[in-house]
């Protein structure tokens, strides 16, 4: 199984935050977020981070400087950015457009990009000094709603990374603002794909109606994980290991997509690591973008949170015992339930339940970000070569990436206890090299190399 250099260890120097304001005046109100926003599973961080390559054709031009002004342009497009969250009854969030700011750090470091291995991915190492947690900084309310680093490094690269509270947007939505940054960047005047608030279009209707299940928001009972130290690694998956997977599974699912087919192997393997009782109900959920799921769909400059959480739900012996096809048939049938209906639904559940949390209770939560964007965010040096979530998290997310041959696939980060991970590894490389999996703990052979 591939890994990060996360033995490497240097040095960051950073200069004192400032924070950045739009260039020109912008409007001072409030404005709501919608249901989907502010429910109770989105009031919390994202770090993403992106690492840029020395480029010859940018000699001279310090990214620090290049972003800093970037950032102040961009806001005009995006001064919500800039704003404050206040709560207001039944813990409704607003954006206060106070124009403050958002909180820029701008550092150097001693290492250059070649030190972080072959293959960059996460967990990274020393990444509290490449996105410093500035004190006082990270609530939901009344903070900054973005934080970004700058750090250049002494190869002439730079490491570009940011934290944004995810009640003010989704994957896509963030990207969005991070490619209106890099046109400013590069010169634009206006973003090529003008930012739209429009957060009304996911508020719950007057009286709300709970149409649809949301079995996701059931009260389950248990923990996340089985006791121990959790760790966190990447999962390459490319051309070869994908072709293994897709053999395991009858005629009928050939046509599967590549996320689904990872998605049912992962949730397969990770049930028999975490030895969930035979009959103890493990659920997945997908994350699903809805914003073509509306007629019409959501404008194309929506960049609030427009996901979904459904969940498929089965007894742990009968996804262990069962072929492969068994668990890629429930992941399938995931994408079908979100519709227009149901996410009207679930704004109005938001509101009638007082925003309940997630049931996290042996459940495995993916995320497909292979299509958000993160890899063309582009600031004048070119594409990163790595650009996605900073932190292997509860979710595991799937990202484009490279292996060292150059193979284009997709890395997938995993986060369990340590004792299950080395049980996930095995079974994970049993199934790769075709054999049969059942949940009796059985011995295996440590996870290959070309992973």
């Amino acid at each position: 199984m591939s890994t990060s250099c996360t033995s490497l260890v240097f040095k960051v120097h950073r200069r004192e935050p400032e924070l950045i304001v739009p260039t020109n005046p912008t409007p001072h109100e409030y404005k709501l977020l919608s249901d989907i926003d502010d429910q109770e599973g989105f009031r919390f961080q994202i770090p993403v981070i992106q690492f840029y390559e020395y480029n010859p054709s940018m000699q001279g031009r310090d990214p620090v400087k290049v972003i800093r002004e970037a950032l102040a342009q961009g806001l005009v497009f995006y001064y919500p950015f800039a704003g404050r969250l206040r709560e207001g009854p039944h813990r409704k969030l607003m954006v206060d457009c106070t124009n403050e700011g958002l909180l820029f750090i701008e550092a150097d470091a001693d290492v250059s990009l070649e030190q972080f291995g072959e293959t960059i991915q996460p967990p990274f190492p020393c990444l509290e000094g490449l996105l410093y947690d500035v004190p006082g900084s990270s609530g939901v309310l009344n903070c900054p709603l973005l934080l970004i680093q700058v750090t250049r490094l002494k190869c002439g690269g730079f490491i570009f990374a940011l934290r944004l509270n995810h009640t003010m947007s989704d994957a896509i939505g963030v990207t969005q603002f991070m490619s209106a940054v890099g046109e400013m960047a590069r010169g634009w005047l206006t973003p090529a794909i003008p930012p739209v608030w429009e957060r009304h279009l996911l508020t719950a209707r007057d009286p709300p109606r709970v149409t649809c299940k949301h079995l996701q928001y059931e009260e389950v009972e248990g923990p996340i994980f089985p006791d121990g130290e959790l760790v966190g690694r990447s999962i390459f998956f490319g051309p070869k290991e994908v072709s293994a997977l897709r053999k395991l599974v009858p005629q009928q699912h050939s046509k599967c997509s590549t996320f689904e087919l990872l998605a049912a192997c992962l949730w397969r393997c990770r049930t028999i690591a975490i030895r969930a009782h035979p009959e103890e109900e493990v659920r997945i959920i997908c994350l699903v973008n809805a914003r073509s799921k509306y007629n019409p769909p959501l404008p194309s400059g929506y960049y609030g949170n427009a996901v979904a959480h459904p969940v498929a739900v089965a007894q742990a012996g009968e996804l262990c015992q069962n072929p492969l096809g068994y668990t890629l048939e429930l992941v399938k049938q995931i994408k079908n339930i979100v519709t227009e209906e149901y996410m009207k639904s679930l704004a109005d559940l938001m509101v009638s339940r007082g925003r309940p949390q997630l049931t996290l209770a042996r459940t495995y939560i993916v995320s497909d970000l292979t299509r958000t964007g993160f890899g063309d965010i582009d600031f004048g040096w070119g594409k990163p070569v790595y650009g996605g979530m900073a932190k292997v998290v509860i979710t595991s997310c799937f990202m484009p990436s490279k292996n060292k041959k150059g193979e284009a696939g997709v890395v997938i980060t995993m986060r369990l206890p340590a004792q299950a991970m080395e049980i996930f590894v095995k079974e994970l490389d049993d199934m790769l090299k075709g054999k049969a999996i059942d949940a009796s703990g059985r011995k295996s052979t440590s996870i290959s190399s070309s992973l």
